[in-house]
């Protein structure tokens, strides 16, 4: 009995390029970031009103981290 052919599924990589139109992943580091292009806007209200749920949740989940800035509390 004469053996068949059997053409694997293409990879993801290859439909992506397929896709894309040019190979991925793309080889190389990433660029870097250039920072000084960077801007920052502070537009945040001058009072942002915090719930006492919110603040509970800091202190139980950063309780270690405030005990050892500022001493505990017990």
């Amino acid at each position: 009995m004469p053996r068949q052919s059997h053409n694997p599924a293409p990879t993801v990589s290859k439909q992506l390029e397929v896709l894309l139109g040019y190979p991925w992943p793309i080889h190389g580091r990433p660029p870097k970031h250039d920072l000084s292009t960077w801007t920052v806007a502070v537009d945040w209200p001058g009072h942002v009103p915090i719930t006492e749920a919110e603040i509970e949740v800091f202190e139980r989940w950063f309780a270690d981290l405030f005990d050892e800035l500022f001493g505990s509390t017990l």
